[in-house]
């Protein structure tokens, strides 16, 4: 799978850019600030329905703009397909595959899958639990749209219990089978959920350590640990003896919802222990070995998304990364870089076919000879 054209009106820095893509490795050049990450990050909107940096829909609207509009054509199994999708600041979103609307947004996730790695992923590490739960839930739902109805499920479930917590303070009355039910609720589709995560992660951990071994050349030991309530027991019985608690703090203290993946380095938490070089190199091993499982479960390989590759990465290390994922394996890649002759320089060690494009400091896209 790959994407053969893109087109973006209003969409962050850009009022337009049509672009034309090889279907390996495509490079965008030029000075910080000029949007080749915004690049990205249609790609990854057409892909998943979002940005890979908000959820806010209006920030990716043009300043001085009511709307943006995105298209592309990929191209699966020798079928093109075009995806268009656009946002108005007063209306609802509206994505299309050629040329009929989905009914649910949720229908698109997973038919063209990308994995996107960028110096954004270190909030992985520096952020809270949510961060890293909803980096499990982003790589199963490529594959699984069943899943993402159970965590949407999920939580409006926790929602409404934790209103009857508080609702129960505020009467004075406390109805146990009332609880009973939304324990129901949420043993039903958090069970889904803790399986589906618990599978992930035991399959990304020898991925994950081939890779970080692979790009480090270090000998530090690194692992990934799933961190869950459920692996207590019976998730019904633990809600049960958590109901005394829940009711002095009127919200729900234990379920899929309080879930972590511990990340460490030599037994010590990576946050605490790794440089800047040694969690980069970690974060980059844990999205490619990302990518080989959504790619294990699509059958194809994900469109890879690298980002300031070059960010906390000298550029020996960097063409490792970059001749590991242009052989036959990883399918279509984009990369952003500031320089535009150290990235060329790479490039034409490689035995791959690429385009580069150059965005000037006005957002004009020009695209460069390779040679």
């Amino acid at each position: 799978m790959y994407l053969k054209k893109l087109s973006l009106t209003f969409f962050k820095n850009y009022d337009q850019a049509d672009l034309e893509f090889s279907p390996k490795i495509n490079c965008f050049v030029g000075n910080n600030g000029v949007g080749k990450t915004n690049i990205l990050d249609a790609i990854h909107y057409l892909s998943l329905t979002k940005s890979f940096f908000n959820n806010i829909d209006s920030i990716n609207v043009k300043h001085g703009e009511e709307y943006f509009i995105l298209q592309g054509n990929f191209v699966k199994e020798d079928e093109e397909n075009n995806i268009f999708c656009s946002f108005h600041k007063q209306k609802q979103k509206v994505l299309r595959r050629n040329g009929k609307e989905y009914q649910k947004l949720s229908d698109h996730i997973g038919k063209y899958p990308v994995v996107m790695i960028s110096p954004a992923d270190s909030a992985l590490i520096t952020e809270g639990s949510e961060i890293r739960r909803k980096f499990l839930n982003k790589i199963i739902s490529q594959y699984d749209s069943g899943y993402l109805d159970s965590v949407l499920k999920y939580n409006k479930v926790v929602q409404q219990r934790n209103k009857q917590l508080k609702d129960f303070r505020i009467s004075g009355n406390f109805d146990s089978d009332t609880l009973t039910a939304w324990n129901l609720q949420m043993v039903k589709y958090g069970t889904i959920i803790y399986n589906e995560r618990d599978i992930l992660v035991n399959e990304l951990i020898p991925v994950f350590n081939e890779y970080y071994s692979f790009i480090s050349g270090s000998k530090e030991i690194v692992k990934l640990d799933y961190r869950s309530h459920l692996k207590e027991g019976s998730f019904y019985e633990i809600l049960e003896n958590a109901i005394e608690k829940d009711r002095i703090l009127e919200y729900s203290t234990v379920g899929i919802h309080k879930d972590d993946l511990i990340l460490e380095m030599d037994d010590h938490p990576v946050k605490l222990l790794g440089s800047q070089g040694q969690q980069k190199s970690y974060l980059v091993a844990l999205k490619l070995a990302k990518f080989d499982y959504i790619k294990r479960k699509a059958g194809f390989s994900p469109i890879l998304l690298l980002d300031d590759i070059f960010d906390k990465f000298d550029a020996e290390r960097v063409e490792k990364i970059i001749r590991l994922v242009g052989n036959h394996r990883f399918g279509q890649i984009f990369i952003t870089d500031t320089h535009q002759n150290r990235l060329q320089d790479i490039l034409t060690r490689i035995d791959s076919d690429y385009k580069i494009f150059r965005i000037g400091d006005s957002g004009i896209v020009e695209e460069k000879n390779k040679f």
